[in-house]
């Protein structure tokens, strides 16, 4: 009798048991903290310092969303992780006819510097580190926020945080992008040199292969896809003359973390070594310049809406590959969050499954705790071998841009997912609760809705400050940003002063949908 083949998500052969001969290479010198950082970034990982310990949370307005983040530092975050909704991710003011049906249901409403300041009413931004998962708007959303640290009599020099600021992956995978892909990616540029120069404290991007998860790829492809993308931000850095041992140190990744435990763990440990080298071949010799230091949350698309306490497991699980796999950041999601926003009691677990992996499993007490199991070397390998047999695809058709303009990522990417829903319907791939083990005792769960007054309430603040504001300050400012588009110089300190002056979001936004145009 032929025995069953056993296989990762990413269809990587799993053996019985493995041994020394299973190596494909040898890193048994390889130390945490040294190139190429299999094992690590920190010789000492966590002894040092804990992951910063993220809950991502924003909704209806800025007023409530504050509220939930002086709860969340109450509990015991270390750091904020902002959501907006999808018109402020995809440059709409909540009046915006668009906009309509969608206003605080995602994330939080930002309109304008009001917005931003109600957001953190209270929190002092030199002291918090916060991460923004915003794409094309995120330069909009730096200026917002860097205006705000002003405010507060913040050193700019001091204040820390990450932009997610990805906008490949928008177009691989995710949709809210707003502008063509090379205006897109000179906004990024002029951040990364605007900030090197103001703020040297701030990840200027999370290249994110969350996302890419999310869409239905799998651990393999997530990571080859987002390096690819990661050499397309150096490449256009090094074109604008940028140096690649300043930038390369504020270049941050988000990764997914999913069920899988051994082949998340190995995922992680071999984008360490890859980008590593991706660096080093690019020119980076700054041992801090090839570091890759990545954000990782749990994975929402493996969270089910039947018995929802389940995912209490789940996210216990991909938790536990994060930390094993070195993360320097993590947000755990809700038990409830395939069925609605999550509510506080679940923000609150999802937070404690984090604090029990630190204070309680032992996880974090010695450098990669793996390191050196046959398997999960064995594994580390084969995920490299397969991830760079795709990088170099990519580079083969030129580079990301090129790849995604020619549909290959999000072919392969809705492949992948096909394949997936596939086995899940067959009954080939388990999933306690939907294929099998199903209950029909009914589950309830907490509910947690926005309703549409919200757009109401942000489009009155509108029309106060459109009432308040210098408005011929406003035209010029929008004009002076105009001109900057149109030319060749960096639009941060043109954003800056537009929101000093009250404009807002949509009128930024559209400013530069006039010059650069809409992708399609």
């Amino acid at each position: 009798m032929t025995e069953k083949k056993i296989l990762t998500d990413s269809g990587i052969e799993i053996k019985n048991d493995y041994d020394k001969s299973d190596r494909s290479k040898d890193s048994s010198s390889e130390s945490a903290g040294k190139y190429p950082f299999t094992r690590g970034i920190q010789a000492d990982m966590y002894r040092g310092k804990l992951w910063t310990m993220r809950q991502y949370a924003g909704f209806s307005t800025a007023e409530e969303s504050n509220k939930r983040y002086h709860y969340l530092l109450s509990q015991g975050v270390m750091g904020l992780s902002v959501a907006f909704d999808l018109p402020t991710q995809i440059g709409y003011n909540s009046d915006h006819a668009l906009a309509e049906g969608e206003v605080g249901k995602v994330g939080v409403a930002i309109d304008s510097i009001e917005d931003m300041r109600t957001l953190f009413n209270g929190i002092k931004l030199e002291d918090v580190t916060t991460s923004m998962t915003i794409n094309a708007t995120g330069f909009i959303l730096l200026a917002l926020y860097i205006v705000v640290a002003k405010e507060q009599g913040a050193d700019l020099k001091k204040v820390s945080g990450t932009i997610q600021n990805d906008i490949l992956k928008e177009y691989a995978a995710r949709g809210t992008y707003i502008y063509p892909p090379k205006p897109s990616m000179r906004i990024i540029t002029d951040i990364f040199e605007w900030c090197g120069r103001e703020l040297p404290k701030w990840n200027t991007i999370s290249i994110s292969g969350y996302h890419i998860r999310e869409a239905g790829s799998t651990a393999v492809q997530e990571i080859a896809f987002t390096l690819s993308n990661g050499k397309a931000y150096v490449k256009a850095a090094l074109a604008k003359g940028l140096d690649i041992n300043v930038f390369g140190k504020r270049l941050s990744f988000f990764f997914n973390a999913h069920n899988n435990l051994f082949e998340e763990i190995a995922k992680f440990r071999a984008a360490r070594r890859m980008w590593a080298k991706i660096m080093k071949d690019l020119g980076a010799t700054e041992s801090k310049a090839m570091m890759l230091r990545f954000h990782t949350q749990t994975g929402g698309s493996t969270l089910t809406a039947q018995q929802p306490l389940n995912n209490i497991s789940r996210v216990t699980i991909q938790t536990l590959a994060a930390v094993l796999g070195g993360t320097q950041s993590l947000h755990t999601n809700g038990y409830d969050e395939a069925l609605n926003l999550p509510t506080e009691e679940a923000a609150r677990i999802a937070l404690r499954t984090q604090q029990i992996v630190a204070f309680e499993s032992g996880a974090p007490d010695t450098v990669d705790p793996l390191g050196g199991s046959f398997f999960v070397e064995s594994l580390t390998d084969e995920v490299e071998e397969k991830a760079w047999q795709l990088v170099n695809k990519i580079d083969a058709m030129g580079g990301s841009v090129a790849a995604i303009e020619q549909g290959f990522i999000q072919n392969e990417i809705a492949r992948s997912a096909y394949e997936y829903q596939r086995k899940v319907e067959s009954g080939e791939k388990i999933i306690v609760g939907v294929n099998k083990f199903q209950s029909k005792e009914p589950t309830y769960v907490p509910s947690f809705k926005i309703d549409d007054s919200i757009r109401d309430l942000q489009t009155k603040k509108l029309v106060t400050l459109k009432k308040s504001r210098n408005n011929a300050k406003v035209d010029q400012c929008l004009q002076e940003l105009n001109d900057c588009a149109s030319g060749n110089d960096n639009i941060m300190p043109a954003v800056i002063s537009c929101v000093e002056n009250k404009c807002t979001l949509g009128e930024i936004a559209d400013t530069l949908r006039e010059v650069f145009g809409e992708y399609k």
